[in-house]
């Protein structure tokens, strides 16, 4: 049985792997190839070929994800890629170079995506927002299953600062904060997103969500709030979720 493909592209490396969507785990181990510099579209389709031919030959469609907003296929930001993607058409792209259907993703809406499909949002009805932290702060809303894309929610602003300088992991280590002084950042973060948008349910993902038991209990918010589970598959789960879903809609 063919499997959709999930490729997650980040700064540092790219990782894929085809899916088992029963499961919402890999069908196989992943391949992981390091991001080339310059990341332009053309360098990394190259990198996304060589991981694709990595495993046994199929026609089964790919989902890409992409740190930055994408409508329609198309790349609108470029704030940590190379600006050469800046209005790309990367579905048309790398459909082309891989000789099989490609779906671009942004890379917070896959992770949420997975989530809601497979992990700590699974079965969860009405509004789910998944915050990822990190070197930035991305966000994924569901509404009963469904993505409203390109939320952003990293980029609003608070106190005069964007959320995301403030109030990311990144902050947190450059600032040498306790895990009691960043949580009281972080909640004054989540309380922002409650007066917004009234969720039914936060989850935070993110590679510190695996320390989740040193500053979850110290976010003080009405809404519940939980860490995620996929940890840093959900990227590659999630693309290979929206490949299979789009599949042929464009026919």
């Amino acid at each position: 049985m063919e499997h959709p493909f999930g490729i997650d592209f980040g700064g540092t490396g790219i990782k894929g792997a085809p899916v088992d969507l029963e499961r919402g785990d890999f069908s196989h181990d992943r391949v992981r190839i390091d991001t080339p510099r310059p990341a332009t579209p053309a360098a990394v389709a190259q990198v996304f070929r060589t991981i694709v031919e990595s495993f046994p030959a199929s026609s089964s469609p790919v989902g890409v994800t992409v740190p930055g907003i994408v409508r329609h296929g198309v790349v609108h930001s470029a704030a940590n890629i190379d600006p050469s993607w800046m209005g790309q058409d990367a579905d048309a792209i790398f459909t082309a170079a891989l000789g099989r259907e490609v779906h671009v993703v942004n890379d917070a809406d896959a992770a949420g995506l997975a989530e809601a499909e497979y992990g700590a949002a699974r079965g969860r009805r009405g509004q789910v927002l998944v915050i990822t932290l990190g070197t930035g702060i991305g966000s994924a809303m569901i509404w009963d299953g469904e993505l409203v894309p390109n939320t952003e929610l990293g980029h609003l602003e608070l106190g005069g600062a964007v959320a995301e300088v403030t109030t990311a992991t990144s902050a947190r280590e450059r600032e040498d904060l306790s895990w009691e002084a960043w949580s009281e950042r972080l909640t004054t973060y989540f309380r922002h997103l409650e007066r917004l948008f009234s969720p039914d349910l936060f989850v935070v993902g993110g590679g510190v969500s695996k320390s989740w038991e040193k500053f979850g209990h110290r976010i003080e918010i009405d809404t519940e709030i939980i860490p995620a589970k996929l940890q840093n598959r959900a990227g590659i789960v999630g693309a290979a979720l929206v490949a299979h879903r789009k599949a042929g809609q464009d026919d």
